[in-house]
């Protein structure tokens, strides 16, 4: 907890930001941390509310009542190695994660939550700017090996616990550059892609390894599946779930219609200096995002600071209500309105619209306009209204329709049995602790559980090194 009458005396404080006149401008981020003072005061507001229930909303169980109190009474760096003994990378969910902890603090019942994740930003950065972050090699070697195939958060985070404890690690990424969609899918405005090079030092300090620009598949020779197996004692599936989603309706063809990551991951290389085919421009264009989440308000933002000439976002799903029913749902996170910076910055949004056909242009290879039909649900199933449908005009459109599972060609390679939904098969119980049905062959992250957080990836990648670790040392105790 922080001050004992904290919650009484001080009121919430947001993170200050540019205003969206401003930040149009550039790629940069526009939310700094909080300044030392008001970050304290923040934490002050952390109540004795008896059971943190925030511990058990955050994926990673940060200890949050532990580092508030720590931070409130000036200890900045015992806060910080608080918060890194359950996150491996705070400067990233410090910006990203949508704090599923604040929809369960207990002062949020009656009160604004306290800004946790403001104070864990604040915590972080000042540790990067004190020369707190520094490298923690393992003091042995254990002379075991593991590959990690997949350089994004639950890659990372399980290759700096494995390295941390001993094991010689390798991780392995078909893209240029590590860091996953937290480098090729995350815009730079959310996201400076420096914070992610310099855990990566880190990383490389504590004898990581990195391999990239590599595909590992079944004729990919020393990087095939059997060839890891023979190489390594044991190997983690961390690559993500990258197969989008898509809208197979009358119109598909035409042109100017593109998944989401095909519209961001080439901007985000060009911004990094990387050599990218030239991404489909917005400028001057009338763009349209079909999809609701992080991702479409990604390329909402994008496309405003490419120029776009009107960006409207449609969802299929109807209009969440400004305020949650906190009695019904507290602790549990909330179905309610949320709208992102990018949506400040220009975005039209539109709620329980279907989308039954892409609509050619004037010179008919390229799309012009959507037609949609307004839907209700009821009983848990979409009914579309009759004489509801209309048009909406459009030159660029993008489907931001989540990812539905990884690439089936990587688990193939390996043998690997996949669930219902086609993700990588693999229990996180005491038992089966990540192991799939080959042996000496792990999966988490959205690879086993799918498209989710960056907090998510980050618990199963340390809690996947967890079950590794446990399984190399009973096999290096094993008598000769």
């Amino acid at each position: 907890m922080g001050k004992t009458t904290g919650f009484l005396e001080f009121a919430r404080e947001e993170e200050p930001r540019q205003v969206p006149a401003e930040r149009l401008r550039h790629w940069r981020e526009f939310v700094p941390a909080l300044e030392d003072a008001p970050a304290r005061t923040q934490a002050a507001r952390c109540m004795d509310c008896g059971i943190p229930f925030c511990n058990s909303g955050c994926p990673v169980h940060n200890v949050i009542p532990e580092f508030n109190d720590l931070l409130w009474n000036g200890r900045w760096q015992q806060a910080l190695e608080s918060l890194h003994a359950t996150n491996n990378f705070p400067e990233f969910t410090g910006r990203l994660c949508p704090a599923p902890c604040e929809a369960a603090c207990t002062l949020g019942i009656h009160q604004a939550p306290v800004g946790i994740k403001a104070i864990e930003h604040a915590i972080i950065d000042k540790g990067w700017a004190m020369g707190w972050v520094v490298p923690q090699p393992a003091r042995a070697r254990s002379g075991q090996r593991v590959a990690i195939v997949g350089a994004g958060p639950a890659g990372l985070a399980a290759a700096q616990q494995l390295a941390r404890a001993g094991h010689a690690v390798t991780v392995f990424d078909r893209q240029p550059k590590p860091g996953g969609l937290l480098r090729y899918g995350i815009p730079d405005f959310k996201l400076d892609k420096a914070l992610i090079d310099r855990r990566l030092a880190q990383l490389e300090a504590e004898d990581v390894r990195f391999e990239c620009g590599v595909e590992v598949s079944a004729d990919a020779g020393a990087h095939a599946p059997a060839a890891l197996l023979e190489t390594f004692d044991a190997v983690l599936l961390a690559a993500g779930a990258e197969q989008p989603r898509d809208l197979p309706i009358p119109g598909r063809e035409l042109a100017g219609i593109h998944y989401a990551m095909d519209f961001l991951v080439p901007q985000n290389r060009r911004n990094g200096g990387e050599p990218a085919a030239d991404p489909p421009s917005a400028a001057g264009k009338r763009v349209v995002v079909i999809g609701g989440g992080d991702t479409g308000s990604d390329c909402v933002g994008t496309a405003n600071r490419q120029g776009a000439r009107s960006v409207t976002q449609i969802e299929l799903l109807p209009q969440p209500p400004a305020h949650e029913n906190k009695p019904l749902v507290w602790p549990y996170w909330p179905i309610k309105l949320r709208s992102s910076s990018s949506h400040e910055e220009g975005c039209a949004r539109d709620w329980a619209l279907t989308t039954q056909a892409f609509l050619p242009g004037a010179d008919g290879r390229g799309v012009g306009a959507l037609r949609v039909a307004r839907v209700e649900w009821r009983d848990g199933r979409m009914h579309e209204l009759a004489d509801s449908a209309f048009e909406i005009e459009a030159d660029l459109v993008l489907l931001a329709l989540g990812f539905v599972h990884p690439h089936a060609a990587l688990l193939d390679a390996f043998g690997v049995e996949r669930d219902a939904r086609g993700n990588a098969k693999a229990g996180t119980d005491a038992r089966h602790g990540y192991a799939t049905c080959v042996p000496r062959v792990y999966a988490c992250g959205d690879v086993r559980r799918g498209q989710s957080l960056v907090v998510w990836a980050i618990r199963e990648g340390r809690e996947a090194a967890q079950a590794i670790d446990q399984v190399l040392r009973r096999a290096t105790q094993q008598p000769a």
